[in-house]
């Protein structure tokens, strides 16, 4: 079934589903942040067939959220990076984390934990917070049309 594509859509959040709405290409995303960079990592860590692996991967250069860099070992091979906008996905990934944790699991079940790297502790829930620092909760939040100015 082909996907309905929402490139153009007046809603951000259609398209970044666009862009990177499918589970595969947010496990590549993941995997890139704790460090996998060759083909065959990515594919050794996810099972995902080679071809649909190929095809994100090419997608997420084309759109800029990866790029392709020499292998870190010096050797002949080449490795997947993410750029900033890759990087930038970071907190989505941890928001879905800690709402998978939350919502997912049953009680004392062995699940992932996001961990600040430095202290190897738990980070704080994410939070929603409006420009003036208030904690805002799901019927504080309004989405509206607005003009972006990139």
């Amino acid at each position: 079934m082909k996907r309905k594509s929402f490139e153009g859509n007046l809603c951000a959040i259609a398209r970044a589903l666009d862009s990177i709405g499918d589970w595969w290409s947010l496990l590549i995303i993941r995997d890139a942040t704790a460090g996998v960079g060759r083909f065959s990592e990515f594919q050794r860590s996810l099972g995902i067939p080679k071809n649909i692996l190929s095809g994100r991967l090419k997608s997420m250069v084309e759109q800029g959220i990866m790029e392709i860099v020499p292998a870190s070992d010096g050797s002949a091979y080449q490795e997947y990076t993410l750029t900033e906008k890759g990087e930038a996905l970071l907190p989505v990934l941890v928001a879905l984390g800690q709402w998978g944790g939350e919502y997912l699991y049953e009680s004392k079940e062995l699940g992932s934990l996001p961990l600040d790297a430095r202290k190897k502790r738990p980070l704080k829930k994410l939070e929603l917070r409006s420009e003036d620092g208030r904690l805002l909760q799901p019927k504080d939040v309004l989405v509206s049309r607005v003009i972006t100015m990139n």
